[in-house]
């Protein structure tokens, strides 16, 4: 099974940057995260990724430790 980060086009994924730092972004399941800023941005069910700024989800460090170990 997929997830919704992995569904996504791969020319689309390769351009998709984080809209507050215009850095990349990683595979997070159902989401893209910014490990710099600690921020997720999530993927609707409809598999399109909410670039939003006012809905990107803050993720704590235990949370991003487990984000970026899995790698």
């Amino acid at each position: 099974m997929t997830t919704r980060a992995e569904a996504i086009d791969p020319i689309v994924r390769e351009r998709l940057a984080c809209p507050q730092d215009h850095g990349p972004l990683i595979n997070a399941g159902d989401e893209l995260y910014n490990p710099r800023l600690h921020v997720a941005y999530r993927i609707d069910a409809d598999g399109i990724p909410v670039m939003l700024i006012d809905e990107a989800r803050k993720v704590d460090d235990a949370e991003h430790e487990r984000l970026i170990s899995g790698q």
